[in-house]
């Protein structure tokens, strides 16, 4: 495998994705912040082609925070069902509904802090919601892209925190939004959890950390 200093090898795996996805449109259907929002909370250990079948249903009966309210929880949570963790999903999305009424006269706000402090939002949902909702670089990092940072040898970081560090330190910040949403469909397309073909995948068999792919 061919030697190459981390910034060329950054500089490369850019080029490759800006290649094979010169466009990333957003993988979860949403019309307003307040519903990408509650559609990133779903996607929580769920796929979002589930959660894009499941939206439709929910949205059709309450889009906005005075209209979910208007829901029970219980009516919540057997729509939202077949995307898991009903119960704990459904609290959230009636209680964070609640507080945007309460506290921002039903708008999603547009800062890190009041996002994170919602029922249900981490800061990765937090980071989407900024970066997808309202345009200010973020990196969202999940399991996924914390998986291939690791394949790739572009950090060593245990968690998802360590390794959103490691990438932002790494590629510029005008990138951000675009490349978090890049790495996922590449992950996706060549370079899945099980079953990955090392030699095939673009990125992985020029740059992979090959004692990973036994």
């Amino acid at each position: 495998m061919e030697q190459i200093s981390k910034k060329e090898k950054t500089l490369e795996i850019a080029r490759i994705l800006n290649e094979l996805y010169p466009e990333t449109p957003i993988p979860l259907e949403h019309k307003s912040p307040y519903t990408l929002l509650v559609a990133v909370l779903l996607s929580a250990q769920c796929t979002d082609a589930r959660v894009n079948l499941i939206t439709p249903i929910l949205f059709g009966r309450a889009d906005n925070p005075f209209d979910m309210i208007k829901l029970s929880i219980d009516e919540i949570k057997d729509i939202i069902r077949p995307c898991g963790l009903s119960p704990a999903k459904s609290k959230a999305i009636y209680n964070l509904s609640q507080i945007l009424i309460d506290k921002y006269s039903g708008e999603v706000p547009e800062s890190f802090e009041a996002l994170e402090e919602l029922p249900g939002v981490g800061h990765k949902t937090a980071s989407v919601v900024m970066s997808q909702a309202f345009g200010h670089p973020a990196f969202p990092v999940d399991t996924h892209i914390h998986r291939l940072a690791h394949r790739w040898g572009l950090s060593n970081g245990k968690n998802v925190t360590q390794t959103e560090k490691d990438l932002k330190r790494l590629f510029p910040k005008e990138t951000w939004n675009k490349l978090h949403l890049q790495i996922i469909y590449f992950g996706r397309e060549y370079c899945p959890a099980r079953n990955h073909n090392f030699l095939e995948c673009p990125i992985c068999s020029r740059f992979g950390r090959k004692s990973l792919f036994k």
